[in-house]
């Protein structure tokens, strides 16, 4: 009598190739936005410039001035973020470099074939600009308080100090974000330059010391976003400091839309 033959399962066929997961998909984009930020010099170079300006100025500022102009020492946030009045030029620089270089060198059609999806690569590109500025921000802003705080005493008394910090820091990310999305708005680095350095780093300040332009200037958003840097209330300016980085993150959340929609229609 044969006994019948076991009969042995066959293994389920599995696929030569299995789709990418949307996560997998994000996270292959991000690193490569981290690999172009490190091996392009101008990418990396940048942000490392708006450090040592926002904390280096006001350490040497308040070294010269201590003891000569007591002017600064009158709302001591105005001395520790001074350096922020230089730093946040290489800081607009970096946002728009993230996309603009890929726009003047047309590598932005390489990035759209490795990545086809383009909310996804512009997501990426928001992202890596974001995250890049929070730690820049927060050392720009702890540096420039220590060393403000060493030369000119009185620097660290003020009651609204941790609100003035965590602005500080956030005032910075927003910053970058803003320029990224307007620079993908314009579609040109060349334009974005031509708007964005001179009207952070020269226009808006000027003409928020004009008397009839100021009651809208005040609502541009590096002035928004700057006076919740400010211990003291400004009797001049129409809402709250929280008010005022709520503002600069409303025109943050235009200018990333407006790029997203862009970067959507670019051919």
């Amino acid at each position: 009598m044969s006994t019948p033959a076991a009969t042995i399962p066959t293994p389920a066929p599995t696929p030569a190739h299995q789709a990418p997961t949307a996560r997998s998909l994000t996270v292959n984009a991000l690193r490569a936005e981290r690999i172009k930020l490190t091996t392009l010099r101008s990418l990396w170079i940048t942000p490392l410039l708006a450090l040592l300006l926002t904390a280096g100025v006001t350490t040497l500022t308040g070294a010269i001035l201590h003891g000569a102009d007591h002017n600064l020492t009158d709302d001591p946030s105005v001395g520790i973020f001074y350096g922020l009045n230089f730093g946040q030029a290489a800081l607009v620089c970096f946002g728009i470099l993230l996309i603009g270089q890929e726009f003047n060198t047309r590598m932005i059609d390489v990035s759209l074939t490795a990545v086809p999806r383009r909310g996804r690569l512009y997501g990426a590109k928001l992202a890596t600009g974001a995250l890049v500025a929070l730690p820049v921000g927060a050392l720009g802003t702890a540096g420039g308080l220590a060393g403000y705080a060493a030369t000119v005493p009185g620097a660290w008394d003020g009651p609204a100090l941790a609100r003035s910090v965590i602005a500080g820091v956030l005032y910075q990310v927003l910053l970058v974000v803003l320029c990224l999305g307007a620079t993908a708005l314009l579609g040109n680095l060349t334009a974005a330059m031509g708007l964005l350095v001179p009207t952070v780093f020269l226009l808006s300040p000027l003409l928020s010391g004009v008397p009839g332009v100021r009651r809208l200037v005040q609502f541009l958003p590096d002035r928004a976003g700057q006076y919740a840097l400010r211990y003291a209330d400004d009797p001049q300016v129409d809402y709250g400091h929280w008010t005022g980085l709520l503002i600069m993150a409303l025109w943050t959340a235009l200018a990333a839309y407006g790029g997203l929609r862009a970067v959507r229609r670019t051919k």
